[in-house]
C-alpha cells in the first residue's frame, strides 16, 4: 500500500495543469486556482483518500500524458524511434517504479475509456492543418427535471451513467467528494423543515441514462445507498388497493446531507443497484428544499392572470363558430374545488388546460408535496407548476357571490350567480292568490270579508288547475254520498292541504 501512495504521488507531481484539473474534478474538488494549489489539493486527496478508483485514475491520467506526448512530437526514423523509446522506458523506470500488476498491454489498460483530451491545446501549435485533427463532437448529456420544491443551488457531480464491472446481478458503484466551506455554511445556517431536516440538502438523484429529453427521477431495482459507514433510507412503495396491480415507489431525490461530514473531509458515496439490461445514471446537488406554502406564496406573487384577460379567454370561449349548429350562450362554472369539494379560496387552472374551471391552488400544492403527481383534478391532463395561473376574474366573483355555489360566464364576458333548486322554490317569483279559509293548518290569518262574518262557515277552497268536467263529476259523488250519510258534511274542492294557489 506504500508503494502505491509513492507511486501515485510520483505521478500526480508530473501532472500538468489540465491532468490535475481532470483528476480533482473526478472527485468532485475544486479545480481553480494556481498550478501550486492544485498540486496541493491533488497530494492531499492522495494521502488521506486514494480509493482503488481514484489510483486507476492517476494512472490513467498518467498514461494519457505520455501517449499524448509521444504523439505531439515527429516521427523519427525507425532506428531511433526505437532508440527513443528504449531510453524513455528506462528513464520511467528509474524515475518512477510502477505497480508490479500494472502492465500497459494488459486487458485493463486496453479497457480504459477514452480520456477527454483538449485538442486545441494540444494541437494549437501546428500550423497549416498539418497534424490536426477532426474538431471534438461533444457529446449531449443526460439531463433531469427540474423539480418545483427543489431549487438547485450546486451541481455536486453531474448525471454519470452507473457502468457495470462485471457480470453479476448486484453492482456497487462508488463517488467520494468533499463539500466546498461555503456551502458548509449554507448547510449550516438554513433553518429547519422539521427536527433534524434541514431546508438546504445534498440529494442523490437517479434517472434513465437517455438523452433525448429531461428523465424524471427513477430507482434502479435492487438499490441502496450508502453515505460513508451508513446507509440511507430509500423511499419506500405505496401500498395497492386494487388486485393485479403492482405497488409503485415514489422516486424522488433522496437526502443525504444526516450522514455527511459537513466539514473538509472527503464524503463517499456508494450506490448499489441491479444490472438488468437498462442504463441508469447518477448525479449529485446540493438543493433547496421549499414547502407548499413557499410555492403558493410564489404563485400568487408572479402566477395572477388580470381579470380582464379572464374575461377576454371567456369572450373567446363562448364566441360564435360558424361550423357549429349549437350556438353557446354561457358556460357554468363551479365554485367548489373538484379536490375537496369545498368553496374554492384561491382559484387556480394550468395554462394549458382549454376548460374554464378551477381547483384550488392551497390543495392541489399540499397534495403534491406529499406525492407529486401534478395532473389538473379537472381534465386528468399534466398541470406542472411552472404552468398554473390564478384566475383573477374568478378570484373576484369568489369575493362578490358568496351565497352561490355555481355561476355562469355569459357571451359579453359577464357573469351571473345560479342558486339551487331549493332556494328558488323557497322564494317564488310569481303572485300567491288566497281563495280559500285560513284555518287550514293555521297558517294564515282569517281573510276579512262576507264569508268570514259572524262565525258563518270558512270559504270553500277552489281548485282551478281542474276543468269543468271534473268538477262536474266530484259534485255528482258528492251528492250520492251526502245521501248516503247522516246531516251534512263539507265539501272539499282541493287537495292541497294548505290555502295557497301558484297563479303563474
Amino acid at each position: 500500500m506504500a508503494a502505491e501512495l509513492v507511486e501515485a504521488k510520483n505521478m500526480v507531481m508530473s501532472f500538468r495543469v489540465s491532468d490535475l484539473q481532470m483528476l480533482l474534478g473526478f472527485v468532485g474538488r475544486s479545480k481553480s486556482g494556481l498550478k501550486h494549489e492544485l498540486v496541493t489539493r491533488a497530494l492531499q486527496l492522495v494521502q488521506f483518500d486514494c480509493s482503488p478508483e481514484v489510483f486507476k485514475k492517476i494512472k490513467e491520467l498518467y498514461e494519457t500524458r505520455y501517449s499524448k506526448k509521444s504523439s505531439e512530437v515527429a516521427q523519427p526514423p525507425p532506428q531511433q524511434q526505437q532508440q527513443q523509446q528504449q531510453q524513455q522506458q528506462q528513464h520511467r523506470a528509474e524515475a518512477l517504479p510502477l505497480h508490479s500488476s500494472y502492465d500497459r498491454g494488459s486487458a485493463v489498460a486496453r479497457t480504459l475509456p477514452a480520456p477527454n483530451i483538449d485538442y486545441p491545446a494540444l494541437y494549437g501549435k501546428y500550423l497549416n492543418g498539418l497534424g490536426r485533427l477532426p474538431p471534438k463532437v461533444a457529446k449531449p448529456e443526460v439531463r433531469l427535471v427540474k423539480l418545483p420544491f427543489y431549487t438547485t443551488l450546486d451541481e455536486l457531480l453531474k448525471p454519470t451513467e452507473l457502468v457495470p464491472q462485471n457480470n453479476e446481478k448486484l453492482q456497487e458503484s462508488p463517488c467520494i467528494f468533499a463539500l466546498t466551506p461555503r456551502q458548509v455554511e449554507l448547510i449550516r445556517n438554513s433553518r429547519e423543515l422539521q427536527p433534524g431536516v434541514k431546508s438546504v440538502q445534498v440529494v442523490l438523484r437517479i434517472c434513465y441514462t437517455d438523452t433525448s429529453s429531461p428523465q424524471e427521477d427513477q430507482y434502479p431495482p435492487n438499490i441502496a445507498v450508502k453515505v460513508n459507514h451508513s446507509y440511507c433510507s430509500v423511499p419506500g412503495y405505496y401500498p395497492s388497493n386494487k388486485p393485479g396491480v403492482e405497488p409503485k415507489r415514489p422516486c424522488r431525490p433522496i437526502n443525504l446531507t444526516h450522514l455527511m461530514y459537513l466539514s473538509a473531509a472527503t464524503n463517499r458515496i456508494t450506490v448499489t443497484w441491479g444490472n438488468y439490461g437498462k442504463s441508469y445514471s447518477v448525479g449529485l446537488y446540493l438543493v433547496r428544499q421549499m414547502t407548499s406554502a413557499e410555492l403558493l406564496q410564489r404563485l400568487k406573487t408572479i402566477g395572477i392572470k388580470h381579470p380582464e384577460l379572464c374575461k377576454a379567454l371567456v369572450k373567446e370561449k363562448l364566441r360564435l363558430d360558424p361550423d357549429s349548429e349549437i350556438a353557446t350562450t354561457g358556460v357554468r362554472v363551479s365554485l367548489i374545488c373538484p379536490l375537496v369539494k369545498m368553496r374554492l379560496s384561491v382559484p387556480c387552472r394550468a395554462e394549458t388546460c382549454a376548460h374554464l374551471q378551477c381547483f384550488d391552488a392551497v390543495f392541489y400544492l399540499q397534495m403534491n408535496e406529499k406525492k407529486p403527481t401534478w395532473m389538473c383534478p379537472v381534465c386528468d391532463k399534466p398541470a406542472p407548476y411552472d404552468q398554473l395561473i390564478i384566475d383573477g376574474l374568478l378570484s373576484k366573483i369568489l369575493t362578490e357571490c358568496e351565497d352561490a355555489d355555481e355561476i355562469e360566464y355569459l357571451v359579453d364576458g359577464s357573469w351571473c350567480p345560479i342558486r339551487a333548486e331549493k332556494e328558488r322554490s323557497c322564494s317564488p317569483q310569481c303572485p300567491i292568490l288566497v281563495l280559500g279559509s285560513s284555518d287550514v293548518n293555521g297558517l294564515l290569518p282569517t281573510p276579512t270579508g262576507n264569508n268570514g262574518e259572524n262565525g258563518k262557515a270558512p270559504a270553500d277552497v277552489v281548485d282551478l288547475t281542474l276543468d269543468s268536467s271534473s268538477s262536474e263529476e266530484e259534485e255528482e259523488e258528492d251528492e250520492e254520498e251526502d245521501d248516503d250519510e247522516e246531516g251534512p258534511q263539507p265539501k272539499r274542492r282541493c287537495s292541497y292541504e294548505k290555502g295557497l294557489v301558484s297563479a303563474c
